[in-house]
């Protein structure tokens, strides 16, 4: 038989896998309805068919906004997993990567619009997309987001996002914004808009006060990473966070709701730079790095990487975790760029703080 969102969600409440919160209780019936419109049986064509319309309407979706940690994603999560209609969920930095790369081969063929023909290939394939952390931070994307929106929407697609901004704050003093605004628009006509206030920030509370720095190397400082990459994730199964920059894939192996984890060599140990570790940075919330060593002259490339890594992940507030050979101040003690690196180290002191990015909103 079929349950209602709301019975799921209090089922995985009465199991001790989620912690009731009233907030996001009393979003469920909003997504059950986009879940009812999506599953209801579709219109055959009658006797004149062949001049119907070749997909069912888009469903009008849903645009839930509000803090870090608020359980945004996850109540679209579920929402996902129990609606029987083909579907995808990615985040939306990861789909606009896509859509910018299609468009590049698209142009290849000298089409007069690129971008019908993409938003056709998704719409072919999906009727449901839910998007986790919609914003807005490249141009590139500002300048076509509201007509892709619209196509898609044309061709019966249907939305379910997630973002930590109010709609009118998306790509907020980005140039040439005017050229943008038609996007909220698109927003408010397609999706209803609704902020999740909760007095509980889950994954701030989880990391408030907790150790985030483990040293040095090993099983203790193993388990521990373990330990809180499990508290972060509910143990629930991961994904790859494939970030598609300039043509090329940056991917973090393990990756949920918005917390990804991989090692120093993953990182650091692969010729990446600055554009790659902007681009983790703004998909991640909070990033677990494994095994970092000490770093010398012998590793140069990799220390001068990590440098980098860190600038961009303090930059955007991300909130770090991670297991290392030794404490920050005794990570690179010798050789070219030991002296740069005590910056980096004060860096990583500060970002072990309690409320590091709590502020980070966007």
């Amino acid at each position: 038989m079929r349950q209602t969102l709301t019975e799921i969600y209090d089922a995985r409440v009465a199991e001790g896998t989620l912690h009731a919160d009233a907030a996001q209780r009393a979003l469920l019936p909003l997504l059950e309805t986009v879940r009812a419109g999506l599953e209801a049986p579709v219109a055959k064509p009658g006797l004149f068919g062949r001049f119907s319309r070749q997909r069912p309407e888009a469903v009008r979706g849903l645009y839930l906004w509000g803090g870090v940690g608020r359980g945004k994603s996850m109540l679209m999560d579920l929402f996902c997993e129990a609606t029987r209609t083909p579907k995808r969920r990615v985040h939306f930095h990861a789909f606009m990567q896509e859509i910018q790369a299609k468009l590049h081969e698209a142009r290849k063929s000298n089409v007069q619009d690129a971008l019908k023909p993409v938003a056709e290939e998704v719409a072919a394939s999906v009727r449901l997309l839910c998007f986790d952390e919609m914003q807005i931070t490249d141009i590139a994307d500002a300048m076509i987001v509201g007509r892709l929106f619209q196509t898609l929407f044309d061709l019966g697609v249907t939305v379910v996002t997630t973002s930590n901004r109010v709609p009118e704050d998306l790509y907020k003093n980005g140039l040439n914004r005017q050229l943008f605004l038609p996007f909220i628009e698109v927003i408010r006509d397609q999706l209803d808009v609704q902020e999740i206030e909760s007095e509980t920030d889950y994954r701030q509370h989880r990391l408030q006060g907790a150790q985030v720095y483990f040293h040095p190397i090993g099983r203790v400082a193993s388990e521990a990473m373990n330990a809180l990459w499990d508290e972060l994730t509910g143990h629930d199964e991961t994904t790859r966070l494939v970030l598609n920059v300039k043509n090329r894939d940056v991917v973090i192996e393990h990756f949920h709701n918005g917390v990804g984890r991989a090692s120093f060599w993953d990182l650091c140990g692969r010729m990446l730079g600055p554009g790659d570790y902007l681009a983790i940075a703004g998909a991640v919330r909070v990033l677990m790095v494994d095994d970092i060593p000490h770093l010398s002259s012998s590793n140069f490339n990799e220390a001068k990487r990590f440098v980098t890594l860190i600038d961009a992940l303090y930059e955007a507030k991300v909130r770090l975790i991670c297991s290392a050979a030794d404490e920050p101040e005794r990570l690179y003690t010798e050789g070219e760029g030991s002296f740069e690196f005590e910056r980096t180290a004060s860096r990583l002191r500060e970002m072990q703080g309690a409320e590091w990015g709590a502020e980070r909103a966007g």
